[in-house]
């Protein structure tokens, strides 16, 4: 055993293992605030459902069962870690230690990639689906979507390198960390659901902003710090590829940004702090299949086009009317089918770029199957669960708020929001903010009823409401004018002959 190698395999499941309470933070802050609470929540619960299902039957389904069919392995050989684990004097240890590293550090590695895998899912379900319904999808979705492809595609399965449709082609299909296994998958799983769910109430009516953006950064930076050990675990030892796939995995981030950042600026004249969280996470889920086989210039490349095109593909759900309510169809699953194909293309001796046409077939092939495949298990699951115990809560918990629909708690003290808004520095000047705080308005009167029994604080709280709303009524009123004056000093502006006539 290389002692070595067992640190840093254990090190890179730790890491991955925080990629989920950031994509916890980054999807909490991009909802609204009434709803934060449950948007965590999630997360969690796919981190400890995925835990017991990994233990159970996952870790045998995906890597200790004897194969079937190339599909899945037997979920009974590997049942509870009995082949991973042995006592050795009433001390539990790997069964085999004569490898790179124990073999039980491989199932703690591949149970924090299936926690992220479906805790991404979430966020295209933001602000309507029950709890109870959400966990018991995780048990099924890890069980019938994720094992098998994660066998399929790290196992020797169907779409491994060593697989049948690689020997059919006559090129490795190459799929280093998981873009088709964890992004794609949970990309066409969202997309899937939401159809089968449909749109939140007031979806295409307004458009939520964030209720807490430097919540989204945090849990971007911790999702790029987590990555490292994506990329760098999937090396599977502390060596020189782990080495250079932390530099790719940089590399692609940041392109992805900054192409993410000027598209914005291009559209809209402003680099948002929401754009660049999305942007970084672009561009890693684009190198994620290929890390190890893209030179620097082609992982700067694929960073660059995934932040423009996953900026650009945001606005298909209100095109096509699917609510991915956090954008996962657009940041995970667009970035990284394009990352997969790609590979196709810049894979180093082996890619188009390089004349060869058959490692790109191969990966058109694998972006293929594993939408086929979970696209179609996954519709079947979403559908008996829809027609059993249902996905949605009623259009008036929706309105009120997941937070206290399910959670039976809030993350904030709303009845003391207005108060602060009115104590802080507005400008009346700042188009939107008006509106922006109505919202606010908004979200403070769903929740305020079951917040307080003190009647002097809610009158108080009422009060509060009314004198903000007023300020709000007054300052669009202030905008509509100074917007028509600006429009009447244009005119006067083109027509001087006439106004001296």
């Amino acid at each position: 055993m290389d002692t070595g190698n067992a640190a840093w395999m254990l090190m890179a499941a730790t890491l991955v293992f925080v990629m989920t309470p950031g994509i916890a933070l980054f999807y909490g802050g991009m909802v609204r605030a009434k709803s934060v609470l449950n948007m965590l929540m999630l997360s969690a619960g796919a981190l400890a459902v995925t835990a017991i299902v990994w233990t159970l039957w996952g870790w045998s389904i995906a890597f200790a069962g004897d194969d079937i069919g190339g599909i899945f392995g037997d979920p009974a050989k590997g049942f509870l870690l009995k082949d991973a684990i042995v006592s050795n004097n009433g001390v539990f240890t790997a069964a085999d230690s004569s490898g790179n590293y124990p073999a039980n550090i491989n199932i703690a590695f591949q149970a924090a990639l299936a926690m992220f895998a479906v805790a991404l899912i979430s966020g295209a379900l933001a602000e309507r689906i029950r709890y109870s319904s959400w966990m018991l999808f995780v048990v099924l979705w890890i069980t019938f979507v994720y094992a098998p492809l994660a066998h399929m595609t790290w196992n020797g399965g169907l779409l491994s390198a060593t697989g049948a449709i690689s020997q059919a082609i006559g090129a490795p299909i190459r799929d280093f960390a998981g873009g088709s296994v964890i992004q794609v998958n949970a990309a066409i799983a969202a997309l899937v659901i939401v159809l089968v769910i449909g749109t939140r109430k007031d979806f295409g009516k307004q458009l939520p902003r964030p209720h807490n953006v430097p919540l989204v950064l945090i849990g971007a930076f911790l999702l790029w710090f987590g990555w490292f050990g994506f990329t760098g675990g999937s090396a599977l030892a502390a060596n020189g590829t782990a080495g250079y796939v932390w530099m790719s995995t940089a590399i692609s981030g940041a392109a992805g940004m900054l192409a993410w950042g000027f598209t914005e600026k291009i559209r809209s004249g402003h680099y948002t702090a929401v754009g660049a969280a999305s942007g970084i996470i672009s561009g890693l889920a684009a190198i994620t299949p290929g890390a190890n086989v893209v030179s620097p210039l082609w992982a700067l490349v694929i960073g660059a086009i995934a932040g423009l095109l996953a900026c650009l593909a945001c606005g298909m759900k209100n095109r096509f009317g699917y609510d991915d309510s956090l954008d996962v169809v657009a940041v995970q699953g667009v970035s990284a089918l394009l990352g997969i194909v790609l590979v196709g293309v810049f894979a180093e001796g082996t890619g188009l770029v390089f004349g060869g046409w058959r490692q790109l077939l191969a990966q058109v092939c694998l972006a293929v199957v594993t939408l086929l495949y979970s696209g179609a298990l996954t519709a079947l699951i979403a559908f008996v669960l829809e027609k059993t115990i249902g996905w949605r809560v009623s259009d008036a918990d929706e309105l009120r708020g997941m937070d206290l629909i399910d959670q039976g708690e809030q993350a904030y003290d709303f009845a003391r929001l207005p108060s602060l808004l009115l104590a802080g520095n507005r400008d009346d000047s700042v188009p939107g903010e008006a509106a922006s705080l109505q919202v606010e308005l908004d979200d403070f009167r769903l929740a305020s009823p079951s917040l307080s029994d003190d009647s002097k604080q809610a009158d108080e709280s009422a009060q509060t409401v009314d004198s903000v709303e007023s300020w709000s009524g007054e300052a669009q009123e202030d905008s509509k004018s100074a917007q028509q004056s600006d429009t009447q000093s244009v005119k006067d502006d083109e027509n001087p002959k006439e106004d001296q006539q």
